[in-house]
């Protein structure tokens, strides 16, 4: 579909769910994946990539952590030469309505899910205006879009993203650098796997598809947008939710 041969790809938050088929998605289409996450929790997406004859290697990164996030660009470097893609997925939820929730609950989340992509693209960009290009992709939400109850730190970070990739896409667009934003919906995953089969079928009756997304789905929009095919989308929001919000 996208040929990403001679791509070097980042990818965090890929040990699972939507980071893992972004991953294997990219890898794929031919670029070489570097899939990070904590701990060796990546090593199984890469040893299965690797297995299918994919080009993949684990990085153990908490994207929390300052130090390791700005050391990590320059880590790709230095062991492939280039780094052409940067997908900042990792994210996590603490969930609570406003009134109870702890400040600690608000710093994590921000801090994952929004602080990180700022490191990440800093990080990422000074190799990329050296080659005058770049893809950088961040996954947002709907939740940013629309809001949710019981997640203002969710929907506060998602839809910081959003603002975040159409002021940066303002700044390196003359270099060549395109930032965009894929907002996914509900989708299947772990997560929602566990959930009672009657709350996602009245969850799908929202969604004018008729269904959960698939990470496949999300991942397919990633690839897109990774791809020469998109060299004139940047600062957008590609919404991949069925049409819940429109």
């Amino acid at each position: 579909m996208f040929n990403l041969s001679g791509k070097v790809a980042l990818v965090t938050g890929a040990s699972r769910g939507i980071g893992r088929a972004i991953a294997a998605r990219l890898a794929e289409q031919g670029a070489t994946v570097v899939a990070a996450a904590r701990g060796d929790h990546a090593n199984e997406c890469v040893a299965g990539l690797v297995a299918d004859g994919r080009k993949a290697e684990a990085l153990s990164l908490d994207v929390t952590d300052q130090a390791a996030v700005e050391a990590a660009p320059g880590g790709i470097i230095a062991e492939h030469g280039r780094l052409d893609i940067l997908v900042s997925n990792a994210g996590i939820t603490r969930d609570q309505l406003l009134m109870r929730m702890k400040r600690d609950d608000w710093d994590a989340v921000l801090a994952t899910n929004l602080t990180a992509t700022f490191l990440l693209a800093q990080a990422a960009m000074r190799p990329m205006l050296k080659q005058r290009s770049g893809r950088i992709i961040a996954v947002s939400s709907v939740v940013g879009q629309m809001g949710n109850a019981g997640q203002t730190n969710y929907a506060a970070s998602k839809a910081g993203l959003i603002g975040f990739a159409k002021a940066l896409a303002r700044e390196v667009a003359s270099r060549a650098i395109t930032v965009n934003v894929v907002a996914p919906g509900l989708v299947e995953t772990d997560m929602t796997r566990a959930i009672k089969e009657d709350t996602k079928v009245d969850w799908a009756t929202q969604i004018p598809l008729g269904r959960l997304g698939r990470v496949d789905d999300v991942a397919a929009a990633v690839c897109f947008l990774a791809s020469d095919e998109a060299a004139y989308i940047t600062g957008h929001v590609l919404a991949v939710n069925g049409g819940m919000y429109m």
